[in-house]
């Protein structure tokens, strides 16, 4: 599952990338509004980490052209901006989530594996085809209920494949 990161701290994105990474998804990075917007609207992503306070283009501007071409991938707003009109503007721009800068990475994670597990019509973390059952929490898989021993690689396959 790709990402899109759109953070103009370079070290951030960096750290953001590698913990969704390590999480499996794969990330494509974008440090100002312009090329967050481009790449948002001409690669195929299944989720975007949006900053509002972007060079170029704002977040909120960026959000709302995403959704005016008809893009409809979860947006993780990730932000310093706390006042009640920020958040408004972007839940209403069509984020999915809002998040404040501080924050945990672990947070982040959660927060944006929830979105893409929602989005592709999951309520809960267990995925199932069949007798096949794959937990995306634990990452454990069973078959006719006998559990399976999958590589890390291979969990993450099966987690984006039965998605």
């Amino acid at each position: 599952m790709k990402v899109l990161v759109v953070e103009d701290d370079r070290d951030l994105a960096g750290q953001i990338g590698a913990a969704l990474a390590q999480a499996g998804f794969t990330i494509e990075t974008a440090h100002d509004g312009e090329a967050g917007e481009f790449l948002g609207a001409t690669e195929t992503v299944d989720a975007a980490v949006l900053d509002l306070g972007l060079p170029g283009i704002d977040g909120v501007e960026v959000l709302k052209r995403w959704r005016g071409a008809g893009l409809r991938f979860p947006v993780l707003i990730l932000t310093a901006r706390d006042a009640w009109s920020d958040k408004v503007a972007g839940f209403r721009a069509g984020a999915d989530d809002y998040v404040l800068k501080p924050f945990r990475m672990d947070e982040v994670v959660l927060r944006l594996s929830t979105l893409v597990r929602r989005a592709a019509g999951h309520a809960t973390p267990e995925l199932s085809a069949g007798g096949l059952l794959f937990d995306m929490t634990t990452g454990l898989a069973t078959l006719e209920g006998m559990p399976l021993k999958l590589t890390a690689f291979e969990a993450k396959l099966l987690r984006y494949l039965m998605l």
